[in-house]
């Protein structure tokens, strides 16, 4: 809660995003570019999981451009439509046929009417003229013809609304298949009309039944839905969808569904499913607030698109496709020819047969295929939101830049996949825009925010510093910047002095150039090594590197990182001289001198000139340790208080010295190996080395050379028992001393 606490500024700009998509989510403030977006994922989504396959239950019969050039402009006299019709039934033997058209006007393509006046007025007088043309009646009254064709056959009529102002009606109306009184005093938001075109009154009672095929678009005037009720004059008039698969299944009843959720709300108006009712026995068809159903596309429609069989009507027409080729297909008669206007923008082309819309419809509730965007599709939204944006708003100021990028990639992917799933395994259309532009939005801000604000404290940091303190601890930094400062304070650490050997001898035989080159790439890999041990480079003094652990990061196992860090160095040398053995360079050494205490950490100097250092009694002994190094021939003298504090080494104890400026005498050590790595030969040589100290300070000089001629066989090479063999015959020479403690005393520097 305390670092929650801490960002709570970055968090409330999370925030901000969220409140605004919610605001749209709840209709409060609706945004056009969000609900675009909405319908170009839905687009998106609808063509990436479209089957593309071939339904073989339905068929289109084409008004095309062959047809046209074959049969003339359009429309045709109906006699040729009342041939069609018997041809699909008699030689086809067809389930079921609709009507993409309508037929609002009579056909006078025969020349009946002119004939009768003829009859009438001009040859009245005429002997059998009249009588003639009674008998031809019957052939070429073609509405007539037609509508005999169609009786008593399983035949949808097509029709459409109108919004035109003047009202313009014609033709005869179907039944309506639900009345406002059946709504039960429900304000239904179905798509409301004030005229309409449909079939002459002979053809609509030769087949009564028929359906509205009005396309509905949508802002962007592309068609993803068709209304399956629509209202006229308070009735409710079925789509040709709806009347198509209605007489495929019997002819049942339409009924209003409500949803009988005991947790809505009584004012709760709408219509969430339309129920096909035949005795006890019912049929869901889940429609949205406008009693609407989404297009189920199969393909991209046309011919060419593969997702239903087109027939030519003129081939029909001629007999020239083979008998019972079609028996019991699903046919629909429809138009792709574009100078009859029945093409449409859908999300799955741009010139889209309005035919095959139904034929999709059709297609979908033959195989239970429901796509729907349902009223609760705002709760959702809102549930969705809500959590994702909670949880980005904690998260993203937490995270570092990486991390925050995964959080949010994983937030929509989750989001994603969700959606895809409700849509692929439930047929639902969830909202997804806004959570995109919210997680988008949310992590441009936050980083934006980090950038300019929150990291114009890791820039200081990095200024102040960057040149002493290794990356990855300013990174440390930055989360609590408050926390740190150049002031002076009092902390344990541990400091390192590390001084290279053979530096004034080699400058003497080198140039310029050559020695500054040696010197960087000593220096650049030692400083590399005590970064990567969490160390903080002090100064740089010739040949001779200063540095420190446990600041400005609190860094508890500082000891043990510094000790880490010497011994890498020291073998990272041995690698060095290797190198220059190879180049003809002379070898280098260092010593290196490691002691932990309490020291003053800031910053420190003067008004010309600053810099971020260690000051105390504990420095001045690891600068004494340094060059102690020397004279013990090790490469690392290490402090009593440094060892206690790292105990995962092996020590070999130097001696006990007292050096300048010091009355008390300090310990010294030298880490032999990690303790893991000692192997019995080592730890051997140590134990007979421990028994050494003992005897010598016990002032017993032979025990201590018998255990130091035992130690060169061991360790021949070894400068420290060479030394300390000399130490003890110059000793034997003088008189036993009960008050000597042991020490070394060391005047100089």
């Amino acid at each position: 809660m305390k670092t929650i606490a801490k960002h709570w500024q970055r968090i409330a700009v999370t925030l901000i995003p969220l409140a605004f998509v919610l605001l749209h989510a709840m209709g409060i403030v609706p945004m056009g570019g969000m609900q675009r977006l909405d319908e170009i994922f839905y687009d998106a989504r609808l063509r990436a999981t479209m089957p593309k396959t071939l339904d073989e239950r339905i068929v289109i019969v084409d008004i095309d451009e062959k047809s046209l050039a074959e049969l003339g402009r359009f429309p045709w006299g109906r006699n040729k439509l009342a041939h069609l019709v018997d041809v699909l039934f008699e030689q086809q033997h067809i389930a079921l046929l609709g009507f993409d058209i309508v037929f609002a006007e009579p056909d006078d393509s025969s020349g009946l009417s002119r004939l009768t006046e003829l009859a009438r007025n001009e040859f009245k007088d005429q002997p059998g003229f009249a009588e003639r043309v009674k008998q031809l009646q019957p052939e070429l009254d073609y509405d007539a013809v037609f509508a005999r064709a169609l009786e008593k056959r399983p035949v949808i009529l097509g029709y459409y609304f109108t919004s035109d102002r003047d009202g313009h009606i014609a033709g005869a109306l179907p039944a309506p298949v639900l009345s406002g009184a059946e709504y039960k005093g429900r304000t239904i938001a179905a798509f409301q009309w004030t005229g309409y075109g449909s079939n002459i009154k002979e053809l609509a009672q030769a087949a009564p039944l028929a359906g509205h095929f009005n396309p509905v678009a949508d802002v962007d005037g592309v068609v993803r839905s068709l209304p399956l009720l629509a209202e006229y004059k308070g009735q409710y008039y079925e789509s040709l969808a709806l009347a198509m698969f209605r007489r495929l299944i019997g002819s049942p009843a339409v009924v209003p569904g409500f949803s009988d959720e005991q947790w809505l709300s009584r004012s709760y108006q709408a219509l969430d499913r339309i129920l096909l009712k035949e005795g006890k026995s019912s049929l869901s068809i889940p429609v949205d607030r406008h009693v609407a159903t989404l297009i189920p596309f199969r393909g991209t429609g046309g011919a060419q698109g593969g997702s239903f069989r087109y027939v030519s009507a003129a081939d029909v027409i001629a007999g020239r496709v083979p008998a019972d080729s079609l028996k019991d297909k699903i046919v629909l008669v429809g138009t792709t020819a574009p100078g009859l206007q029945d093409l449409r923008v859908t999300p799955v082309g741009e010139v889209y047969p309005g035919v095959e819309s139904h034929a999709n419809v059709i297609s979908g509730w033959l195989d239970h295929k429901v796509v729907l965007k349902p009223d609760y599709a705002m709760g959702y939204d809102i549930v969705i939101l809500t959590i994702a944006g909670l949880l980005l708003a904690v998260g993203l100021p937490l995270l570092t830049a990486p991390r925050a990028v995964l959080l949010s990639i994983g937030v929509l992917a989750t989001v994603a996949g969700i959606n895809t799933w409700l849509y692929l395994s439930f047929g639902l259309v969830m909202p997804l825009a806004a959570a995109f532009v919210m997680t988008t939005t949310a992590f441009a801000l936050n980083m934006s925010y980090g950038y300019f604000v929150e990291s114009k404290s890791k820039r200081e940091l990095a200024h102040l510093f960057g040149t002493y303190v290794p990356p990855e601890l300013v990174d440390e930094m930055v989360k609590d910047p408050d926390s740190y400062s150049m002031k002076a304070t009092s902390r344990e650490l541990t400091v390192m002095f590390c001084d290279m050997r053979g530096f004034t001898k080699m400058s003497e035989h080198m140039e310029p150039t050559q020695l500054q080159e040696l010197l960087t790439g000593v220096f650049s890999k030692l400083t590399s090594l005590i970064r990567a041990n969490r160390g903080t480079i002090d100064k740089y003094m010739g040949d001779c590197v200063m540095a420190f652990w446990g600041a400005p990061v609190d860094t508890p196992e500082h000891a043990h990182l510094a000790v880490k860090s010497a011994m890498e160095m020291a073998g990272a040398v041995r690698e060095i001289n290797l190198d220059h053995r190879a180049r003809g360079l002379p070898d280098i050494g260092i010593g290196i001198g490691l002691n932990t205490g309490t020291m003053c950490v800031g910053d420190m100097g003067s008004n010309i000139r600053r810099a971020y250092t260690v000051i105390g009694d504990a420095v001045n002994l690891g600068s004494r340790l340094e060059g102690l190094s020397k004279i013990y021939g090790v490469d690392i003298v290490v402090s009593e208080t440094t060892r206690k504090l790292a105990q995962d080494f092996a020590w070999q104890e130097l001696d006990r010295v007292r050096v300048k400026g010091k009355e008390q005498a300090v310990a010294i050590f030298w880490p032999m190996a990690p303790v893991t790595q000692m192997n019995e030969a080592t730890t051997v040589e140590l134990r007979t080395w421990v028994s050494f100290v003992k005897a010598y300070r016990a002032q017993n000089w032979d025990q201590a050379d018998v255990l130091l001629l035992n130690l060169s066989r061991m360790n021949a090479k070894k400068f420290l028992y060479q030394m300390y063999a000399e130490r003890v015959a110059s000793m034997r020479l003088l008189p036993f001393d009960a008050e000597w403690d042991g020490a070394t005393n060391f005047e100089t520097k």
